[in-house]
């Protein structure tokens, strides 16, 4: 079994348990699972997929390269800035892009609608993160 193996498995692992949980929990909000399919793919919403993958990503980095070396501290500070990013970059953004819309369509323009993509919320952060630390042990446990 290659060296990589377990790395890739804890990304993809995290990446799809992140996006099936935000089909779950878009079906229930909306009480329609079918108009939630756009939850399997899209960034935003509860829980945040890029925060489960990069953390996943530095448990294991931590426990097969140690917590404290260079690249566990490289990984640290990419989880870090991937967090920042979704929660005060994108939120923002996302924020912007729906003003924007509701400006072109209330003054009846003829611009093409932007598309908006999503951010997180420090909760949809801290929930993908505790997901991330979970799907992390547990792909260690299953390797070891």
């Amino acid at each position: 079994m290659s060296a990589l193996f377990p790395y890739i498995v804890t990304i993809l692992i995290a990446w799809f348990s992140a996006q099936a949980l935000k089909y779950i929990v878009s079906g229930f909000k909306r009480r329609n699972f079918k108009e939630s399919l756009g939850q399997l793919y899209l960034s935003g919403d509860m829980p945040s997929a890029h925060s489960a993958t990069v953390v996943s990503l530095l448990v294991l980095i931590g426990f097969h390269e140690g917590f404290g070396s260079a690249i566990f501290g490289l990984a640290a500070l990419f989880s870090a800035i991937v967090m920042y990013d979704a929660m005060m970059v994108r939120r923002s953004s996302g924020e912007q892009g729906r003003a924007l819309t509701q400006l072109l369509i209330a003054t009846k323009s003829n611009i093409k609608l932007p598309r908006v993509a999503k951010g997180h919320t420090p909760s949809e952060v801290a929930a993908g993160a505790i997901l991330g630390l979970f799907i992390g042990i547990i792909v260690i446990l299953a390797t070891a």
